[in-house]
């Protein structure tokens, strides 16, 4: 079937699925995660999820069940490796909310601001030096990159690399970087006064978080944010976060 696990990507993420020992036997979950996979791939509405997966009010609820009970960060935590994590990559990208989306409460935000292409969310996302997601985080469109990126560079190891553009550079992210005993190679504003170490060459790895980015936003329910809820947008990210470390897993084994 189209966008469902293959058996190497089941034997990988079986392992780390919650485990259930009393009550009533929940619903096959392999069945579950591959109407998942459906939905956040094809970009169609919960309702029209196929048959084949069951019925969708319990693929949708038991998915934002497990989103509350944060079983997608575990897994996440789970499958990454953090091998390559000695060069980290920041970067953010702007999704354009649907207005189905934008239905929202007056007073709460859902992490939707206005920008120039009107109401839009920004994932936030830290790779590895292979590419590939150690965290992820949403923001309004319109907020400033640098402002999440306390929150995100919290674990930087000792003598890593930070890569960045611009938009990273000041001197409070340097600090942060610097207090963890890593370097900060971003490029310097043209207004920063004092002279900065700066390695293009090293820069040009940076692309890969760019890439990270047009491979998750190949699933259409990311291209385009369909959720009301931020943190239901957000665990859909995750999700596909965890099929880009199946693949590589699969690949390798």
């Amino acid at each position: 079937m189209r966008y469902a696990l293959t058996d190497a990507e089941w034997c990988l993420i079986k392992p780390v699925l919650p485990y259930k020992p009393r009550g009533v036997p929940r619903v096959d979950d392999r069945r579950f995660l591959n109407g998942i996979f459906w939905i956040l791939r094809s970009g169609a509405p919960w309702r029209d999820l196929p048959e084949r997966y069951g019925p969708y009010t319990t693929c949708y609820n038991r998915f934002v069940r497990w989103r509350c009970a944060g079983v997608w960060d575990r897994i996440l935590i789970a499958i990454s490796h953090r091998d390559h994590a000695e060069v980290q990559m920041i970067d953010s990208t702007i999704v354009r909310a649907h207005q189905h989306a934008t239905c929202i409460k007056r007073g709460t935000d859902e992490e939707l601001g206005r920008s120039r292409g009107g109401l839009t969310t920004k994932i936030h996302a830290v790779v590895d030096a292979n590419g590939l997601p150690i965290k992820l985080a949403l923001t309004p469109g319109h907020q400033h990159d640098s402002l999440s990126a306390a929150d995100l560079l919290g674990d930087i190891p000792e003598d890593g690399m930070l890569l960045a553009d611009k938009a990273y550079d000041s001197d409070a992210i340097r600090s942060l970087v610097a207090a963890n005993g890593a370097w900060a190679n971003i490029p310097p504003l043209h207004n920063r006064r004092n002279p900065i170490c700066f390695s293009p060459f090293l820069y040009r790895d940076r692309n890969l978080v760019e890439r990270f980015f047009n491979r998750i936003k190949h699933c259409r329910r990311i291209a385009t944010r369909y959720e009301k809820r931020a943190a239901n947008f957000l665990a859909f990210v995750k999700l596909a976060a965890i099929r880009i470390w199946l693949r590589v897993y699969e690949s390798t084994a």
